[in-house]
């Protein structure tokens, strides 16, 4: 089976001869940006030879927003046109990579939610995270609109990543949920209209798109918000929020799961196995994970993103032992 057809099998419940594996992780330097950034993510992908990319969006994780001093310049954002760089730099990047890649296995693009977006940006302009929130405490309806314009921008760069550039999906990661950020009822009202309407903005154009429940900086999540999200797939930080694969298979309708590994890192330290695990010890954890959960419905890979400095090698050998079984 080759990979596109074992990655799209896992994403539909159907059969697979092996689980498909990816990890990702974010490219700095030279490597986030231009010609650089294509050949990193080819060179990674091929020597590792997972069954998907998913490609990053670095260089872009700032939304250009415009400059904030007061709500009301909230209130006069509007959509990117689509050949705004924000757009067209990250269509060029995928679509260059889907070139060479995409007929040999699925390819997937990182897409943030707007409330992320809004953050990002917020904070390349010295703007704190606490200072979002207060502006939202002190004229909701002005940062609503905001996350509204920033909904049509992503949901634009969403259809143009799958019907232009190729890719076969969005991988789409939604975060601020959570416990002390947002009651449920407020989250739902302010929060969810806009990322539900750049997911199901990308249904239209494709329907293999992943969810994923950021578990940013360790801190768990009311991921009761996000459960019912229309995504094929769906992507949680399991050793965060307490919910292996097996219990969450449940709890996510019964779509198919990808993850299982632990993998926060920050400067000072490295957590979980795919980092700390000797070759025996990190292949007897992946067959056991597929034998706990069976081989319909899973991919595996981290809760997020893993050290761009992990040796490659490491990568291989969950490769290796999931084609094992």
């Amino acid at each position: 089976m080759d990979k596109r057809t074992r990655v799209l099998n896992a994403m539909n419940k159907k059969e697979v001869d092996h689980v498909p594996v990816g990890f990702w992780f974010h490219f700095d330097g030279e490597e986030a940006s231009g010609e650089t950034c294509v050949k990193a993510h080819l060179k990674y992908y091929r020597e590792t030879d997972l069954d998907f990319v998913k490609i990053m969006c670095d260089g872009f994780f700032p939304y250009p927003l415009p400059e904030i001093h007061d709500s009301s310049n909230w209130k006069k954002m509007e959509p990117l046109k689509p050949d705004h760089p924000f757009i067209r730099g990250q269509v060029e990047r995928a679509k260059a990579i889907v070139v060479d890649i995409g007929k040999e296995r699925c390819v997937f693009y990182n897409v943030f939610a707007p409330f992320s977006s809004i953050r990002f940006g917020a904070k390349e302009q010295g703007i704190t995270d606490g200072e979002v929130m207060e502006y939202i405490r002190k004229d909701k309806n002005a940062v609503m609109h905001a996350l509204d314009v920033i909904a049509q921008t992503n949901a634009l760069l969403a259809e143009l990543l799958i019907t232009e550039a190729g890719c076969d999906g969005i991988y789409y990661c939604v975060q601020g949920g959570e416990h002390d950020r947002f009651i449920p009822e407020e989250y739902r009202n302010i929060i969810a209209p806009s990322d539900l309407y750049v997911l199901e903005h990308a249904n239209r154009f494709s329907d293999n798109n992943i969810l994923h429940m950021c578990g940013f900086d360790g801190i768990r999540n009311r991921l009761s918000l996000w459960r019912e999200y229309p995504a094929k797939v769906v992507n949680w930080a399991v050793h965060v929020e307490g919910m292996g694969l097996e219990e969450g298979r449940y709890f996510i309708n019964g779509r198919t799961s990808l993850g299982g590994f632990e993998t926060h890192w920050d400067e000072n330290s490295q957590q979980g196995i795919i980092y700390t695990g000797t070759k025996e010890e990190l292949q007897e954890y992946t067959r056991n994970m597929i034998l706990n959960h069976g081989k319909t419905g899973m991919m595996l890979g981290g809760d997020c993103t893993v050290d761009s400095k992990i040796d490659w090698e490491r990568i291989r050998w969950v490769v290796e032992a999931a084609r094992s079984i």
